[in-house]
């Protein structure tokens, strides 16, 4: 082979590589723009029908518009949604099998109901919103109002009845810290999910219901009196209806829940699923449902949530500590 041939094989070459070289980003740039190729599957830790459930159905039917993609919601109920919360930090972390994270992970990890630490086995997508939380008591009650209630318990420790969705949750764990903060001793009594706690309420088998927005309905029709809510501020719907906060225990339980996958999301697919649920949680399809079911919209973005959740956790190991919830659980 003379030299001019050599030179020209030389140049062929390098354009070959060349153009190889350019093909190779737009490549990878491909493969990262095909997510989701398929339908992604979300797990709702909660009964199908609960006002959870109604919530991530909306939540998830813009997010699938957003991605272009449906998102088919799994049911998992059990273990005060830890069933469901294992699910998805097991699951693999391709980004199509996501779920509904309830912050209570934050408390249940602690007391060994969940084989997970929340601090690191979850990518966090965005917080959506809260609950809202309240005790309530029949309308033939002698207890008129919050106060009358302290006042009794107080003179008869252990006699005051309320009925919650189950040991170590969110009601009781809200309610036993109202305790404290009152100064006062109730009798806890645990149902498997609120709708039973609720039921036994409406029976006149306890004095109180402590519960999310289960009694709403029951409280407009004049089946129950809302004594006091949790949050940091009135609720819109039942705004003569003070908090806990104002009537002076500083005590505020609003329970975010919010939107993960497994831990080790490639970057790309994280990006997707945070930009699509950023939309969902603002549409109004989301907060027109959300508002039906007094959940306040309370939303963050993927890497704020990991925050808030840290700051959870820290919080609740002071909170099991003095609560001594490790003891309420071995009594079941």
């Amino acid at each position: 082979m003379n030299d001019l041939n050599i030179r020209r094989r030389r140049l062929l070459l390098g354009a070959s590589a060349g153009a190889a070289g350019l093909l190779l980003p737009q490549a990878g740039r491909a493969a990262e723009s095909a997510y989701p190729e398929r339908p992604i599957t979300f797990i709702c830790p909660w009964p199908a029908g609960g006002t959870a459930d109604q919530s991530m159905r909306a939540i998830c039917q813009v997010a699938g518009q957003v991605l272009k993609q449906s998102i088919a919601v799994d049911n998992r109920a059990g273990a005060a949604g830890m069933i469901g919360a294992k699910a998805i930090a097991t699951a693999r972390p391709d980004g199509y099998t996501i779920g509904q994270i309830p912050i209570s992970v934050t408390r249940f990890s602690q007391l060994g109901s969940l084989q997970a630490d929340p601090r690191k086995d979850f990518t966090y997508i965005a917080r959506t919103s809260g609950q809202t939380f309240g005790i309530a008591v029949l309308p033939d009650s002698k207890f008129r109002t919050l106060k009358d209630m302290v006042a009794y318990a107080r003179a008869n420790p252990g006699k005051v009845t309320y009925a919650h969705a189950g040991v170590g949750g969110a009601t009781h764990v809200g309610m036993e810290e109202f305790a404290l903060a009152a100064g006062i001793q109730l009798n806890a009594i645990a149902y498997k999910g609120g709708s039973a706690a609720l039921n036994d309420t409406l029976g006149g088998q306890v004095d109180m219901l402590a519960d999310s927005s289960s009694w709403a309905p029951h409280v407009e029709a004049g089946k129950l009196r809302l004594l006091a809510t949790w949050g940091e501020q009135r609720t819109p719907r039942f705004k003569d209806t003070p908090t806990l906060k104002e009537l002076g225990f500083n005590v505020v339980v609003d329970a975010p829940n919010g939107v993960g996958a497994p831990a080790g999301l490639p970057t790309d697919v994280e990006k997707k699923l945070r930009d699509a649920f950023r939309v969902a949680v603002n549409s109004d399809e989301f907060r027109n449902v959300a508002a039906k079911i007094d959940a306040p919209v309370m939303y963050l973005d993927g890497p704020e949530y990991k925050r808030y959740v840290a700051s959870v956790y820290d919080r609740e190991t002071h909170l099991i500590q003095r609560l001594k919830l490790r003891e309420l659980l071995e009594k079941g």
